[in-house]
C-alpha cells in the first residue's frame, strides 16, 4: 500500500486498541505486521468512513479525540440515500454490472449487464426510504440478480418488506375486502390478483397453461402467485404431471 490509499471503512466501530493502532499509522507513518518485530514506514493517504456521530463518540469516550482530529482533516458528509433519489438509477445501474459481472448472467458483448427493473419496480425503488443506504440499495439489486429470469426485472422480485412499505402487500378488513384508505399499488394488486387467479381457474390450476394464456413466462406468474399470497389447490395424482 506505500504510496497508495488505506481506506477505513467503518471507523467508528473499530475498538479503542485497534484505534490506537491505526493512529500510529496515520501520525508516526509506519506500522509492525502481525508476528513480526520489524517496523515498515509507509507513505500512504488516508481515507475513512463511518455512518457513526464521531464527535458524539469521542464525548462518551468511545473514541480517541486525537484520532479523531487526525481523521477530521477534510469532512464530507454524505446525505442519505432517500435525500438524493437521483443517485438510485446510476447506482442500480452499477450494481447490476457488478453482480451479472459476478454470476456471469445478462451481460451484453461489452460485458455491461442487460438487466433493467421495469417501471413499477423502479417507482417502488424511488419512492422506498432506504433505512440502510446505499448497502441496502445494493443487497436488494444483488438479489434481483440472482433471481432474475428475464432481462426485464419485475416488482416480484423485490424482498417483502419494501413491497409492504410500498403498499403492494394488500391489506384487507376482516371479510377480505380492500381497506378504504387502499393505495393505488394495493388496488393494482388486487385487480392482478383477480386477473391471475381467473385464469388458473380457466386453466384448471395448471400454472403452465395459465402462464401461457396470460403471455408472460411461468417464472413470472410464479412469482406473482407468491407475491400475491395465492393458493394453489393440491391436484389429483392424475393431474400432477402437468403441472407448472
Amino acid at each position: 500500500a506505500n504510496h497508495g490509499t488505506i481506506f477505513f471503512d467503518e471507523i467508528g466501530t473499530i475498538s479503542l486498541e485497534t484505534q490506537a493502532k491505526r493512529l500510529r499509522v496515520i501520525q508516526e507513518r509506519e506500522f509492525m505486521p502481525l508476528g513480526s518485530g520489524e517496523v515498515i514506514r509507509v507513505d500512504v493517504r488516508i481515507l475513512a468512513a463511518t455512518n457513526s456521530d464521531l464527535h458524539k463518540l469521542v464525548q462518551e469516550g468511545r473514541f480517541r479525540e486525537d484520532l479523531y482530529y487526525r481523521l477530521n482533516v477534510i469532512n464530507i458528509a454524505l446525505p442519505p440515500l432517500r435525500e438524493r433519489r437521483e443517485d438510485i438509477p446510476a447506482l442500480i445501474e452499477h450494481f447490476f454490472d457488478k453482480y451479472c459481472q459476478d454470476n456471469d448472467k445478462f451481460l451484453g458483448p461489452d460485458g455491461r449487464s442487460l438487466l433493467r427493473f421495469d417501471a413499477e419496480a423502479m417507482q417502488i425503488l424511488m419512492d422506498y426510504s432506504w433505512p440502510g443506504n446505499v448497502r441496502e440499495l445494493e443487497n436488494v439489486v444483488e438479489r434481483a440478480v440472482v433471481l432474475a429470469s428475464q432481462p426485464v426485472v419485475t416488482a416480484d422480485v423485490l424482498p417483502d418488506y419494501i413491497l409492504q412499505q410500498s403498499g403492494m402487500r394488500v391489506r384487507r378488513d376482516a371479510s377480505g375486502r380492500l381497506l378504504a384508505d387502499a393505495s393505488l399499488f394495493e388496488m393494482v394488486a388486487d385487480y392482478e390478483r383477480r386477473v391471475i387467479i381467473e385464469y388458473l381457474e380457466k386453466a384448471n390450476w395448471s400454472q403452465t397453461h395459465a402462464a401461457e394464456m396470460l403471455h408472460i413466462p411461468l417464472s413470472t406468474l410464479n412469482q406473482k402467485i407468491k407475491r400475491l399470497q395465492i393458493e394453489i389447490p393440491r391436484r389429483s395424482e392424475g393431474a400432477r404431471g402437468e403441472r407448472g
